[in-house]
C-alpha cells in the first residue's frame, strides 16, 4: 500500500527565532486534496544526567506554550556552533544549562518528537561521571532554569503526580528504571 502524500503547493507562513511553519497542500494516495501544516524545528538535543550519588538533574523552567513552569531534563537546539554535531550540543548545552561537563556521554536514542505537525528530530544522551566546569559557556539570555536533583523514585513518583508532563524527560526517567532492571 502507498502511503505517501504528494506536495503540489508549498508556502512558508511564519519565519521565527525558533521554528518556520509551512502550509502545503498535498495529494493523498486515494486522490483526495488536503493540507497539512508543518513545523520545521531544528535538530535538538536532551541529557539525562546523573550525578555522582545517583540522581537526575532536572530544570524548572516557563514554558509559555503551556503556561506554566515544568520540571525537564537538561535539552536545547543545535546551532551554528555546534557544526550539526549532537554530540557537541549535547556538551555545550550540559556546560550552559548545569555548569557539568561528563566523562561518559552515551547516546540512548533518536526520534522524532511529534510527527503530526513537527520535524524535530532529538537526541538523547545519558551523561555520567559529571564534573564542575573549569570554564563555563554562557546561558542563553532568555532561559531562567533553576536545578534540583532527584532519585528514581522520587522521579517515578513525581510522573505519577503529575509534576512531569514533559516527553522526553518521561522518557528519560523510565529509560533510567530499565538500567536499574538490569544492574
Amino acid at each position: 500500500m502507498d502511503f505517501e502524500e504528494k506536495p503540489i503547493e508549498s508556502k512558508i507562513v511564519f519565519h521565527g527565532h525558533l521554528i518556520d511553519v509551512e502550509v502545503q497542500q498535498v495529494k493523498t494516495p486515494q486522490g483526495n486534496i488536503a493540507q497539512r501544516e508543518i513545523v520545521h524545528h531544528a535538530p535538538a538535543i536532551a541529557i539525562l544526567a546523573l550525578t555522582a550519588d545517583n540522581k537526575m538533574i532536572l530544570e524548572k523552567q516557563w514554558r509559555s506554550p503551556i503556561a506554566k513552569t515544568t520540571l525537564e531534563i537538561p535539552a536545547g537546539k543545535l546551532d551554528q556552533r555546534d557544526d550539526a554535531s549532537a554530540v557537541h550540543a549535547a556538551k555545550r548545552e550540559l556546560n550552559e544549562e548545569t555548569r557539568y561537563q561528563a566523562t561518559d556521554l552515551e547516546k540512548i536514542s533518536s526520534f522524532y518528537t511529534s510527527v503530526g505537525c513537527m520535524d524535530e528530530y532529538m537526541t538523547l544522551y545519558l551523561a555520567r561521571g559529571l564534573q564542575r566546569v573549569d570554564h563555563e559557556l554562557p546561558q542563553d539570555q532568555d532561559e531562567q532554569l533553576t536545578l534540583q536533583t532527584v532519585s528514581l523514585d522520587e522521579a517515578l513518583a513525581m510522573i505519577d503526580r503529575g509534576e512531569i508532563e514533559d516527553a522526553k524527560t518521561i522518557m528519560a526517567i523510565y529509560y533510567w528504571r530499565g538500567m536499574k532492571d538490569h544492574e
